[in-house]
């Protein structure tokens, strides 16, 4: 099996350094990120949603920020979500929580983590270039929900009338942006590492970015635009290859990380859902539309 370049002390030192898999701490290199992405994506968002997945989900909660960034991060990113279990409040009002996560729209500007139906691990990347195919940064699937490297920026595609807090139809043409490094999901002919299907990477950056970074949405069912109940498919553009993953996992570097890669044809593993993410309520002008 074809492994990711470097060896284990390699993924020891990255960790080490704070692009590592976890979060949570106080004053750590995640905050300050999160931080950067909050003052100029709308300078703090005040009407943003925090909403973990299923009927747990705590959905259109205005986060009032506490005092300690430590926290703050934390708040936003785990409110309400205790590994998958409903906390005692969610609970209570679950069948209301259900109903308001069916109605949250994702809208462009979104940052969010998808998660794979099947094997219910989060899309994730990091700074470790795969060392076969491509050599581009790595994209698997981690298993715990608390990693800030698996945020995703909900993009539209470039030179479209689209703008931060449309909502995004079926069949619309997306970019995710990796929130850490600010690559572009990406895909191309080459093969996965452990699947041998098309290799999943990250690519580009700001001011760099192609087809290879374009994904068609997919809603399952009969929605019109995306909401974070719907089950969804992302086709790539150049490939028309499905977005998906198995329970395939890499032994070593990115040991109990699932292979993410491209297939040709629809399966039961190319099926994904929003998770945990800020929520960004849908602009005036588009929401009289559906009035």
């Amino acid at each position: 099996m074809s492994k990711l370049r470097g060896e284990s002390q390699d993924w020891e030192a990255y960790n080490e350094e704070g692009g590592g898999e976890g979060e949570g701490k106080g004053n750590s290199p995640e905050w300050d990120l999160w931080e950067e992405w909050m003052g100029w994506e709308g300078g703090g968002i005040p009407s943003s949603t925090v909403a973990p997945p299923g009927p747990q989900a705590l959905s259109r909660r205005k986060p009032t920020p506490p005092s300690s960034p430590g926290f703050r991060l934390f708040f936003f990113l785990t409110i309400g979500f205790n590994q998958g279990s409903p906390s005692s409040a969610a609970s209570s009002s679950s069948a209301s929580t259900a109903a308001s996560s069916q109605n949250v729209e994702i809208t462009y500007g979104t940052v969010l983590k998808l998660m794979h139906e099947k094997t219910k691990i989060r899309l994730h990347s990091h700074e470790v270039p795969y060392g076969s195919g491509s050599g581009q940064q790595s994209v698997t699937g981690f298993p715990n929900v608390d990693d800030s490297n698996s945020y995703w920026i909900v993009r539209p595609e470039p030179e479209t009338s689209a703008k931060q807090g449309d909502s995004i139809p079926d069949g619309a043409i997306i970019r995710l942006q990796h929130m850490r490094t600010r690559k572009w999901l990406h895909s191309h002919l080459f093969q996965s590492p452990i699947s041998g299907n098309l290799e999943v990477s990250c690519f580009g950056g700001e001011s760099e970015s192609d087809t290879g970074d374009y994904w068609r949405l997919i809603i399952e069912g009969d929605g019109k635009t995306w909401k974070q109940d719907q089950r969804i498919r992302l086709q790539h553009i150049d490939t028309s290859g499905y977005l998906h993953s198995h329970d395939k996992k890499y032994s070593r570097i990115a040991g109990g990380q699932q292979e993410v890669c491209g297939v040709r044809e629809k399966r039961a593993g190319s099926v994904w859902l929003a998770a945990e993410g800020v929520y960004l309520p849908i602009t005036e002008s588009k929401l009289s539309a559906y009035l």
